[in-house]
C-alpha cells in the first residue's frame, strides 16, 4: 500500500543535511555553551553561529534572537513576558524602587522604560489590554484567557471574515487607551489564510502599542523579513521546515520589555534559563540555511500543485467548500468541508487507503469540539466537524494528489451513502 504523507503543517522530516549537521554535538562535541573551557566554548561558537544565520534570515540583530523549545514557548514567553514586564514597570514607577530594580526583579536587558505610556498612570493599579484574534492557535488563545482569567489583562477577540482574513480597520477599532499588545498569527494554521502583518504593523505603532506575530506556519512559505513585516516580536519553530521537534525562536526586537518565564540561569541574555539545546540549535540554524535557498521554487511547484488539488476536488465532488480564501493562502495549504458527513471519518479512510492528513491542528487532535477557526469563520458546528485539512510538502508528487482526489472521492460517495444527514 502506498504511504503518502500530506500534513506537513503538523511537523516535517528531519532534513539529512540537518541531521548531519547535528550529530557530532550529540556525543563528539557535547560541551555545555555556559562553560568556559574548550568543550563549551566549542557549543558556544556554534550556538551564536545558528543565531547568526537565523538573524540574518529575519534581518535582524543577533542579539534579538532568543532560543527557545519551540512554538508555544515562544508565544508564552511573547505575551506574558511582555504583559508581565509593563505590570511590573507600572508597579514599581508608583513604589519606592528604582528602574534598576526593576530590571534586577525582571531578569530583563531589554527595557523600554523611557517610552513605556503604562508608567505614568494616575491610578495604583494597570490591566493592560490585548488584542488578539479569535482563530490564533491555542499557544496564543490559552496565554491570553490564563492571563484574563488572572486578571492581569483584558482581551479582545477580533474574529476574521468568511475568507479567513483579518482586517486592519477592526483592529484599529478594537484600540483602547490601555492597548499594550496585539498578537496576530502571519498564516493561519488550519486554513492557511495570509494576514496583512505589515499594515497592521503600521496602524498599531502610531499609537506605540508593541506587536507579535505568530509565523510558525508562515516561515517556510512567506517573506519574514522583520523591516518589511514592523512586528516587535516574531515566533517559529524548527520542525515546521525540517527541522528538529523542541526547538524555536522568539524575535524580540531590542528595546521591548520583557520579564522572563524560566528562571535559574543567565542563558539567552537572562530571557530564558535552561542549559541551550546545541545539537537542536545548530539543526535550526541548517534548516533555515537550505530554506533560504530553496523557497522560491519549492513555492512555485507547491502552488501550482496545491490550485491542481483545489479545482479537481470542487469539480468531482459535489457539497465540498473550500474554507479560506484562494488567493491569499499558503502555497502548500487546502482545507475543506464535506457535507453531511464527519473529518474524523473522512481521515480514518484516507489513513487506511495510506493517506496521512488532519482535521486541524495537530494540537488539538483527539478533541471532539468543532475547530474553532472554522467557527470564527461562519461554519456551522456540522460543517466545521465535516472538514479536512491537507498540508502539501517539498516531496509531494501530482501522481500522490491525484491517488489522495480519487480515493476521496470514493470515500465521500460511500460515507455519504450511509449518512443520516444526506439529503435523499
Amino acid at each position: 500500500m502506498k504511504k503518502i504523507y500530506l500534513d506537513f503543517a503538523a511537523t516535517s522530516p528531519v532534513k539529512p543535511e540537518v541531521l548531519k549537521a547535528m550529530r557530532p554535538y550529540f556525543s563528539e562535541k557535547f560541551g555545555n555553551p555556559s562553560s568556559v573551557h574548550y568543550f563549551g566554548r566549542q557549543a558556544k561558537f556554534v550556538v551564536e553561529e545558528s543565531r547568526r544565520i537565523i538573524s540574518q534570515f529575519l534581518n535582524c540583530l543577533p542579539e534579538e534572537i532568543i532560543f527557545t523549545s519551540g512554538g508555544t514557548e515562544s508565544d508564552n514567553l511573547a505575551i506574558k513576558g511582555l504583559i508581565n514586564a509593563l505590570i511590573l514597570s507600572f508597579s514599581l514607577s508608583h513604589s519606592s524602587h528604582s528602574i534598576s530594580s526593576l530590571e534586577n526583579i525582571s531578569g530583563s536587558v531589554n527595557r523600554h522604560a523611557e517610552n513605556d505610556k503604562f508608567s505614568r498612570k494616575p491610578n495604583n493599579k494597570f490591566i493592560p489590554h490585548i488584542i488578539t484574534s479569535s482563530f490564533e492557535h491555542h499557544a496564543v488563545l490559552h496565554t491570553c484567557r490564563d492571563l484574563e482569567k488572572m486578571g492581569l489583562a483584558e482581551v479582545t477577540y477580533i474574529n476574521p471574515d468568511r475568507d479567513g482574513l483579518i482586517h486592519v480597520e477592526d483592529v484599529k477599532k478594537a484600540i483602547k487607551p490601555n492597548t499594550a499588545l496585539v498578537s496576530i498569527m502571519y498564516v493561519n494554521n488550519e486554513i492557511g489564510t495570509v494576514q496583512p502583518i505589515a499594515e497592521i504593523a503600521k496602524i498599531i505603532h502610531k499609537f506605540k502599542i508593541y506587536f507579535h506575530t505568530d509565523a510558525v506556519q508562515a516561515v517556510e512559505y512567506q517573506n519574514c523579513e522583520i523591516r518589511k513585516l514592523g512586528v516587535d516580536m516574531l515566533s517559529l519553530s524548527a520542525h515546521k521546515f525540517g527541522g528538529p521537534k523542541g526547538v524555536g525562536i522568539l524575535y524580540l526586537k531590542k528595546a521591548t520589555p520583557i520579564h522572563h518565564q524560566n528562571i535559574g540561569g543567565a542563558q539567552e541574555f537572562k530571557l530564558r534559563a535552561g542549559t541551550e539545546n546545541v545539537a537542536a540549535i545548530v539543526g535550526m540554524g541548517k534548516a533555515i540555511e537550505i530554506l533560504s535557498e530553496k523557497r522560491k521554487t519549492k513555492n512555485e511547484k507547491l502552488l501550482k500543485l496545491r490550485n491542481y488539488f483545489i479545482d479537481k476536488v470542487i469539480k468531482n465532488i459535489p457539497d465540498v467548500r473550500l474554507n479560506g480564501l484562494q488567493k491569499f493562502r499558503s502555497p502548500n495549504n487546502v482545507n475543506f468541508s464535506f457535507k453531511y458527513i464527519e473529518g474524523e471519518s473522512i481521515l480514518i479512510h484516507l489513513d487506511l487507503a495510506g493517506v496521512a492528513a488532519s482535521t486541524g491542528s495537530a494540537c488539538t487532535s483527539g478533541s471532539l469540539e468543532p475547530s474553532h477557526v472554522l467557527l470564527s469563520i461562519g461554519l456551522s458546528e456540522i460543517d466545521a466537524h465535516g472538514s479536512i485539512r491537507f498540508t502539501l510538502g517539498e516531496a509531494t508528487t501530482k501522481a500522490e494528489i491525484d491517488y489522495t482526489i480519487k480515493n476521496l472521492e470514493r470515500i465521500v460517495k460511500n460515507l455519504r451513502k450511509i449518512s443520516p444527514f444526506t439529503k435523499k
